[in-house]
């Protein structure tokens, strides 16, 4: 299973194209495909003005790039990311047997917990979304995730994601989760039902590019692109004005080039199994599970980008709509003038001899074109 991270523009594949993407301006577009690099040296990719910073956190890499002519230390800004990292770790990991994520999870029934605004901003984002999908996202689901081989729980008890739960225990499951369950108390306090796991790994990681980004803006940081894991946000512009290049999740093919947009202000994230899935019984099973149904997704909807201004929307909703599948999916990114790309493991046809491009919705369109 591959974990190969979703948006790449780490050092390691800062090489020439062997064919160059043009943008819409004409320039030629960095392709950050890991396929389509050959060796070259990293500086006749990048302005040496452009400073670049990385680590990692939540199991993945973090990249960050900062325009940078004055070349001003940087010891300041990579502690105040790694804080910032940190802190969402300490407050939304379930891999943290101390987190308060994971001390809500262990509550008894009836325990009430004060949460952080953080926390509770991540919450209310992701309930909201949940009534929105008709539960297509739910916060809830831990204990489903841990049940089929996903999460800490499972990781530590060494049971393999291979191995399909039994249909009486993800019914029993289902039957302790759902976002009905919760209940708020005024000022933040959240009442554990008894039972219920909160799982945050569809929201939190965007939640974390957000406050990164966000506090290094304050700090005075007027430009910038900040990734974990693929997830993305960007602001300002390139030292010669022009914007971020990104090109987003979805495998080129012959017939179909990547797509590669400019990015000013906002943020894109990909959800999808290119990168997350099992094969168990001669059948390949995606990571990403259906709230509605306790199984794994089982369309052919291969991955989903989302542009939102802000990386959490951005994050979630690119879940929401790879669980709702290509034509649910693209009706509810309408619907809710969500911009959206979906890419098909294998799209059908529209005639004889022309292959079918990805799904994009108006609101993508309307931002970043065709």
């Amino acid at each position: 299973m591959s974990q190969a991270p979703r948006i790449r523009y780490a050092a390691d594949i800062w090489k020439l194209p062997r064919v160059a993407v043009e943008t819409a301006a004409g320039t030629a577009a960095a392709d950050f495909s890991a396929g389509g690099w050959r060796p070259a040296a990293m500086q006749l990719q990048q302005d040496s003005s452009i400073h670049r910073l990385a680590g990692h956190t939540m199991g993945t890499a973090w990249s960050l790039r900062l325009p940078n002519p004055g070349y001003l230390p940087l010891d300041g800004v990579q502690a105040l990311v790694q804080a910032v990292l940190d802190e969402v770790i300490a407050q939304m990991s379930n891999w943290e047997p101390d987190s308060l994520i994971t001390r809500y999870n262990r509550a008894a029934a009836g325990t009430y917990l004060d949460l952080p605004p953080e926390f509770t901003q991540v919450l209310q984002a992701a309930l909201d979304w949940a009534r929105k999908s008709g539960a297509a996202l739910d916060p809830t689901m831990g204990g489903l995730v841990s049940l089929w081989g996903f999460g800490p729980a499972a990781q530590a008890e060494q049971r393999p994601a291979a191995i399909k739960p039994q249909a009486a225990a993800i019914a029993a499951a289902m039957a302790q989760a759902g976002h009905a369950r919760l209940n708020w108390l005024p000022g933040q306090a959240l009442l554990q039902p008894g039972g219920v796991e909160l799982d945050f790994c569809g929201i939190a990681k965007g939640f974390a590019v957000d406050w990164v980004a966000q506090r290094l803006q304050q700090a005075g940081w007027a430009s910038g692109l900040f990734e974990i894991g693929g997830e993305l946000r960007g602001w300002g512009s390139k030292p010669d004005g022009t914007p971020w290049q990104v090109q987003i999740g979805g495998q080129a093919t012959r017939e179909y080039a990547p797509l590669v947009v400019g990015l000013r202000s906002g943020s894109l994230a990909t959800s999808g199994d290119y990168w997350h899935h099992f094969e168990a019984d001669g059948r390949r099973y995606s990571h990403t599970l259906d709230p509605r149904t306790g199984y794994p997704i089982a369309h052919g909807l291969a991955s989903v980008t989302v542009f939102h201004s802000e990386c959490m929307h951005a994050d979630a909703l690119a879940t929401v709509l790879t669980v709702l599948g290509p034509e649910e999916g693209l009706a509810f990114a309408e619907q809710h003038a969500i911009a959206a790309v979906l890419h098909a493991h294998a799209a059908p046809k529209r005639n004889a001899g022309a292959a079918a491009g990805p799904l994009i919705s108006s609101a993508w369109r309307a931002c970043f074109g065709s």
